[in-house]
């Protein structure tokens, strides 16, 4: 898709009002994620519990492969889920 260099005619910038730098900066820092699933997964994983859910059951699943510990589900989690080394 190839994206044109200005706006569209039906935009004007004044309508846009002014910008405030910094606006959303606060959400940002408390760590927000938002992750867009496909619609076939949004079928199977309607809400964002369900989504939680079978992502810490296959984090469990992945530790328990690799001999880590499993964490309790939904207990906070300090830095990476998984090791580089």
């Amino acid at each position: 898709m190839k994206q044109a260099e200005e706006m569209r005619a039906e935009f004007r910038r004044e309508d846009l009002g002014k910008g405030v730098r910094r606006k959303h900066v606060d959400e940002f820092k408390k760590g927000s994620n938002l992750v867009l699933l496909t619609p076939e997964l949004a079928k199977i994983f309607p809400t964002n519990e369900a989504v939680n859910a079978a992502l810490n059951s296959l984090v469990g699943v992945a530790r328990s492969a690799t001999g880590q510990p499993r964490a309790q589900v939904g207990a906070p989690q300090s830095g990476a889920a998984f090791s580089s080394e």
